[in-house]
């Protein structure tokens, strides 16, 4: 019984990690109370928070970004690897539309203070955007997550994002933008119990790693 039970949780893990999936060259951007219009917290979709923009990452509490409309479902939860947190889509955005009609995917993410932090907040904004990042799809709900703040009190925290992350580690299938086939590690570690974090997965500490498996240069292993 012990090992039909173990066969059948193994078969539901594998299950849904196949369901999701990756985008790769996804603009990102971010946005605060001083830059949404009208400034405010204010937000489109009513996700289970009201319409204000909030949350710290968590797959339960996920952080508020906005796209363009028909990019993602409303309210739908997808998983940044570059800030290892949670997003929902609970908000519109006029430049992501803009990016969207040319064929390209484009998120602005909310910074975490729902008070005006000025130019000092746009300031911090601009300092968190990367280079172009890849995305995970309908992601399982046990992801590494830093749920500490972007931007608090005046203080801007680029200490909180992870250059370099890669979305492909997480899933054993993609979107258009990845291939699994190029990622052998995507299915490697069979026997690992901790979907995202198998061998290959991306780490700081050998506590991002599942199992046996060690941070060993960035990676699972």
């Amino acid at each position: 019984m012990a090992t039909l039970l173990k066969g059948m949780a193994l078969a539901g893990l594998l299950s849904a990690v196949a369901a999701c999936s990756t985008e790769s060259e996804v603009t990102v951007t971010f946005y605060g109370f001083p830059d949404n219009d009208p400034p405010s917290a204010d937000i489109a979709y009513d996700c289970g928070r009201g319409y204000t923009a909030g949350g710290t990452g968590t797959y339960s509490d996920p952080l508020t970004f906005a796209s363009a409309s028909g990019e993602f479902e409303q309210c739908e939860i997808i998983y940044l690897p570059y800030l290892r947190k949670y997003l929902r889509y609970e908000d519109e955005c006029a430049q992501c539309t803009t990016v969207y009609e040319s064929g390209k995917l484009h998120i602005d993410i909310w910074t975490g203070a729902n008070s005006d932090g000025g130019d000092t907040q746009i300031d911090c904004e601009d300092d968190l955007t990367p280079d172009s990042q890849s995305i995970v799809l309908n992601p399982a709900s046990s992801y590494t997550v830093n749920s500490a703040a972007l931007f608090s009190n005046g203080q801007c925290y680029t200490s909180n994002t992870y250059s370099g992350a890669e979305a492909s580690t997480y899933c054993t299938s993609s979107g258009s933008g990845t291939s699994s086939g190029s990622n052998p590690s995507a299915t490697s570690s069979p026997s690992c119990s901790w979907s995202g974090h198998c061998a290959g997965a991306t780490c700081s500490t050998d506590d991002d790693c599942s199992d046996d498996l060690t941070c060993q240069s960035g990676k699972c292993a």
